[in-house]
């Protein structure tokens, strides 16, 4: 059986990865981390761990860096990594929002493929100027939607595209926890303290973290673009500066229509990121906290439920899977499945022959601009009393 870590790659070595962001009480730069070790392709070589360069160097040396390879700023980083004959192949920058364009930058000045978390930016400005210097440069930019990594939407994406769903009709897609139901920025909370910071965040709060996701997801499956949205942006919490819920309606360019909620104030759920998508020949449904299913539902016949790697798994779904149908894979496989892919293609760039075709499904720079759009296009739409806008 073919499974995600046993891509095309031939080469003799593991990829080189550094990392900016990410060091000591961080939670998503360890999931990064566990994730590009996943399928054995990536090393972790060198860092910039911390904006404090005490915490950097002490970040670095928890992860058993090289003393030479742990860097106090990522600018230092970037320079001397270009230079090194055994430099590295690929950057991951996992800081707060606000820090992602001016590192990212950085690297890609440097010659040095970037795997960027989301969103891109904090302005759509900086996300088209890094999304210039992107296309310029030629390097490889991913964003790590890690729900597209996924074996059940991509799945699911596939049997949008091969139109067993007919004509796509209504989408509805949710993203809704509620570790933000309290005021967990003033408990210590490093994750909420940023989280709920404009200054670090960005403009908008739930919708920015987690509401992102919800939109990237429903444009990878339905394979359309929203072309306009109407939101209502709220914050609960007394004394938040940014939004911790939001309802919109959307408008896809295909016609289709849509609505989006993203909240962190809802009362007993962990992390319920759900979609449905409904065509004229049958439905989809998946959810992400029983990811390793998918109900298919053709008009006029009794739902059918397929299984990751098991019943009703396709080719793209199998490509994604690691482990025989019947035992879990989830939120760290999907990081890994990203991290796969854009090996893949690393691989195929030095060794000369076309990637894994599979591997070209990861959310680029672009998707990362649409997700920064969408941020702008939700804040401006509510501050207008819901008006519908653009994006």
């Amino acid at each position: 059986m073919t499974i995600a870590g046993s891509a095309d790659q031939k080469l003799t070595r593991r990829l080189r990865l550094g990392m900016v962001g990410g060091g000591r009480g961080a939670f998503i730069g360890a999931v990064h981390r566990i994730a590009a070790r996943i399928d054995d392709r990536w090393e972790l070589v060198a860092g910039a761990l911390s904006s404090d360069p005490e915490r950097a160097k002490a970040s670095g040396e928890d992860l058993l860096l090289k003393p030479d390879r742990i860097y106090g700023d990522f600018n230092e980083m970037a320079r001397r990594e270009r230079r090194l004959k055994d430099g590295i192949d690929a950057v991951a920058i996992v800081t707060p929002n606000h820090a992602h364009a001016a590192a990212a930058r950085a690297f890609l000045k440097a010659g040095i493929h970037v795997i960027c978390d989301k969103p891109l930016t904090t302005t759509r400005r900086e996300a088209d100027q890094l999304a210039k210097l992107a296309r310029d440069s030629g390097l490889i930019f991913a964003v790590t939607h890690n729900y597209t990594g996924y074996p059940l939407v991509r799945q699911a994406r596939a049997m949008v595209q091969a139109g067993e769903l007919g004509a796509i009709r209504v989408v509805q897609v949710e993203y809704a926890q509620d570790w933000l139901a309290t005021r967990a920025e003033e408990t210590g909370s490093k994750q909420a303290e940023w989280r709920t910071d404009p200054a670090r965040s960005g403009p908008a709060g739930a919708v920015g973290d987690i509401g992102t996701h919800a939109f990237n997801l429903a444009e990878f499956i339905v394979g359309d673009e929203v072309a306009s949205l109407s939101a209502e942006l709220h914050t609960f919490v007394e004394g938040r500066r940014l939004d911790d819920n939001a309802h919109m309606m959307l408008r896809f360019a295909s016609g289709a229509k849509g609505m989006l909620w993203c909240s962190q104030v809802a009362a007993g759920l962990e992390n319920g990121l759900r979609i449905r998508v409904y065509g004229e020949k049958a439905g989809l449904e998946w959810h992400q906290e029983n990811p390793n299913y998918l109900t298919f539902s053709p008009l006029g016949e009794p739902p059918r439920l397929i299984r990751r790697n098991g019943y009703g798994a396709d080719e793209v779904s199998r490509a994604a899977s690691r482990i025989p149908g019947g035992h879990p894979e989830g939120y760290l496989e999907g990081f890994a499945q990203l991290y796969t892919d854009v090996a893949e293609q690393i691989a195929a760039r030095i060794e000369k022959r076309e990637p894994n075709p599979f591997s070209l499904q990861v959310p680029t720079v672009e998707h990362g601009v649409r997700g920064v759009r969408f941020i702008e296009a939700a804040v401006k739409s509510s501050q207008r009393k819901a008006a519908w806008v653009d994006l």
